[in-house]
């Protein structure tokens, strides 16, 4: 019950005006823009590291069925 009361807290301080200062200066796309970056970054880093695992895991199977 607690956790939905602070939910709704929170909506509510989202909407007041006191909040708008990065919407209002133009922050607010550096903001999301930088979210986005380190988004971006974590998801090739997970695809690359995805196909290195993939690559070991197979060459480990054609060792084993060649022994």
């Amino acid at each position: 019950m607690s956790c939905l009361a602070f939910f709704f807290h929170v909506l509510l301080q989202a909407q007041s005006p006191e909040n708008d200062f990065l919407r209002s200066t133009g922050k607010i796309y550096s903001v999301v823009a930088g979210i986005v970056i380190v988004f971006a970054g974590l998801a090739i880093y997970l695809w690359r590291l995805d196909r290195k695992l993939t690559k070991l895991e197979k060459h480990i199977n054609d060792e084993h069925e060649t022994s």
